[in-house]
């Protein structure tokens, strides 16, 4: 899980999709998180990213480094810790300007069973799981 969250914090920018309805969406996004053992992203509860994964929690992440790439399926289930939420806007304080741990907006989402393939053009891919 550390080299996933290492490789994703690399690359600032990564993609996630999430299914709406039966239409896939894929949005840029760039938070990433561990906290109290586990792999997190956060967006806004008022957006359709976050009604999405409320209606369906699969979800799939792509990042690429310029020389490998990364592509993970987990659900995204919602953690409402008030401790979850402040250490990712303590992490990227940026947010602070439209996020609180203490608002009715801001939701963290925890990645789980999820599996990780790290691929390249020049070596096997590798798969893993947490």
């Amino acid at each position: 899980m550390e080299r996933v969250y290492k490789f994703l914090k690399n690359c600032g920018t990564y993609y996630l999709a999430t299914v709406d309805g039966d239409q896939a969406r894929v949005r840029p996004f760039g938070t990433i998180d561990m906290f109290d053992g586990g792999l997190y992203i956060q967006t806004g509860r008022k957006k359709d990213v976050a009604k999405q994964i409320f209606a369906n929690p699969k979800i799939e992440i792509c990042a690429f480094d310029g020389k490998s790439w990364l592509r993970i399926s987990a659900k995204a289930i919602a953690d409402e810790r008030v401790e979850a939420k402040k250490h990712m806007l303590d992490e990227y304080p940026d947010l602070r300007a439209m996020y609180n741990e203490n608002d009715d907006n801001t939701v963290v989402f925890r990645l789980t069973e999820a599996t990780a393939v790290h691929s390249s053009f020049t070596e096997p891919p590798r798969t893993l799981t947490f």
